[in-house]
């Protein structure tokens, strides 16, 4: 039962939790809010899958007979990506809602989520410390950063906004693939790919899947909010059946580029292009065509001298 409890609690901190929470919320909510937390949480993600190549630490149960593995895991394990994406994820919530009780449910989330990746025999308790201090300052960071870099973003033309979107996601992208080429022809030693046999997993060589996978969302989010502010957000509420009416749409798009990705092959381009459709799918394509068939409209908002509109400024984060 503890188990069970410590895996649902482990869940709520990982990707699969979060990423339909948050187009849940672009898609029929708060657009807004959404593609704040899309921009935090693709930076984090793309730093965690850098950051635990730098380290190439082991995983627990690799090294340590005694701690029992309830999930089998290939990857390395320094820093956690759900400690630093539940303090970078649940964080933002926080400071959304901007209330005590809410910091509270925040802070006994993240805590828990840590707790359960070390019950799990996933991470060492200083592998959760990492993350969680790493999704501290990379959220801080952000909040610090977005009354100054989101003006001066919204100011540049589209296309230089695209340039600097594939700049930014290309700069990770290539650190990514230099830790890659550092570990090329250095298998993991033979203990800790026994133990992660023994466990149910796979051992398989270290490859800039993940990498790329995660650059080319990075890329997405950072292009699709931009091409969104430049054409004009869209109103996400209207009658709750407009607003359900939206996802199996939206999802169905999704699952569209995601089947041809399968089909596409596992090259490190191919990876890429498909998470940044599939991410600009969801933060342009889908609302555009909700537009159209009319289960959401454009916002009709005032236009300002400096031929932004009100709000445009914070609109990206």
């Amino acid at each position: 039962m503890l188990t069970e409890i410590m895996r649902f609690i482990s869940f709520i901190g990982s990707a699969g939790f979060y990423l339909p929470v948050v187009v849940l919320v672009f898609w029929c909510f708060s657009p807004r809010v959404a593609a704040r937390a899309a921009v935090v949480l693709a930076f984090s993600a793309a730093v965690n899958t850098l950051l635990k190549l730098l380290w190439h630490a082991p995983r627990p149960y690799w090294t340590d007979p005694s701690v029992k593995a309830y999930q089998s895991l290939a990857s390395f394990g320094m820093p956690s990506g759900h400690a630093q994406s539940a303090a970078v994820g649940w964080g933002l919530v926080g400071v959304q809602a901007r209330r005590r009780a809410v910091w509270v449910l925040v802070g006994v989330v993240v805590f828990l989520v840590g707790v359960s990746r070390v019950y799990l025999g996933v991470h060492s308790v200083w592998q959760v410390l990492a993350g969680w201090a790493i999704g501290a300052v990379l959220l801080a960071a952000a909040l610090a950063l977005e009354p100054i870099v989101v003006p001066w973003w919204t100011r540049r033309a589209l296309a230089v906004q695209f340039l600097l979107s594939a700049v930014v996601a290309a700069a990770v992208l290539v650190a990514t693939a230099l830790a890659v080429e550092a570990l090329a022809g250095r298998p993991l030693p033979g203990a800790w790919a026994r133990a992660i046999e023994v466990a149910g997993g796979t051992v398989k060589p270290v490859s800039l899947a993940q990498g790329s996978a995660a650059t080319g969302t990075l890329f997405g989010v950072l292009a699709g909010l931009s091409w969104l502010t430049r054409t004009g957000w869209y109103d996400a509420g209207g009658p709750p059946l407009k607003r359900l009416a939206r996802l199996p749409i939206g999802f169905a798009g999704a699952a569209a580029i995601w089947v041809v990705g399968l089909f596409a092959g596992t090259q490190v381009i191919v990876v890429f292009v498909v998470y940044t459709l599939l991410t600009l799918w969801i933060i342009f394509g889908a609302p555009a065509v909700f537009v159209r068939l009319g289960l959401a409209r454009r916002e009709v908002r005032a236009a300002r001298a400096d031929g932004l509109a009100p709000g445009d400024a914070r609109s990206i984060t």
